[in-house]
């Protein structure tokens, strides 16, 4: 998954749907959650529900109801590692900051050893 607004449109229904089974949720709450980070539309949060069900995140199916239409959600195994796989990744990228600025303080060090070796 690539796209920010995918990420944090997947980390919502993380949230919201915990345990496993169908769950209710109408893109305007969607949008409402994530409105102090994003400006979605529901065009755009139908446009991001279909790539991450063609991305085998989750299974939806579109309800209406008299206030609108909802979301029947149920996250697949894929969708509901994906906090875990997303904070692995954070690590990962953490570990390969660390390393780098390490490999670089030690290049520096040694670097500057040398020069006062053959000053």
């Amino acid at each position: 998954m690539s796209d920010r607004k995918d990420k944090m449109v997947m980390a919502y229904l993380c949230g919201v749907c915990k345990d496993e089974g169908a769950h209710l949720v109408s893109p305007h709450a969607i949008a409402e959650a994530l409105c102090h980070k994003v400006v979605l539309s529901v065009a755009e949060i139908d446009e991001i529900m279909t790539n991450l069900s063609m991305q085998n995140y989750l299974d939806f199916v579109v309800s209406d109801s008299k206030n609108g239409y909802y979301y029947c959600i149920t996250l697949k195994s894929k969708g509901r590692s994906f906090l875990i796989d997303a904070k692995k990744q954070r690590k990962a990228l953490l570990m390969l900051i660390l390393r780098s600025m390490f490999l670089a303080t030690v290049s520096f060090v040694f670097g500057i050893i040398l020069k006062a070796i053959f000053k």
